[in-house]
């Protein structure tokens, strides 16, 4: 097989990653219909909700603060936007907190 592979002398080697088995074992189980069912069933909401973050409207795309700590603050402020403009079209509406 050395001859199909490579033309070096001390033939080729492979280094498989190491959680190989690992990823072998996740890949074998995506084949099942039963699971590949339930994903279908939970992927759309999640993308869904990504696409709507990355929209122009909220600015998800790009950046407007320089360094990851920012970004990371900056970005957990925009998803709590969009979670309560969510909220609100929905119609859930606060109770009065109860008192003793």
């Amino acid at each position: 097989m050395r001859a199909r592979c490579t033309l070096s002398k001390q033939g080729r080697s492979i280094q498989l990653h190491p959680k190989h088995a690992v990823l072998d074992a996740a890949r074998k189980r995506q084949r099942d219909p039963a699971w590949r069912a339930r994903y279908r069933a939970t992927r759309p909401k999640v993308e869904r909700k990504i696409a709507h973050l990355m929209r122009r409207k909220h600015g998800g795309r790009r950046a407007r603060m320089r360094g990851r700590l920012r970004v990371g603050h900056d970005f957990a402020l925009l998803v709590a936007a969009v979670n309560l403009a969510r909220l609100a079209t929905l119609a859930v509406h606060l109770r009065p907190a109860q008192t003793g």
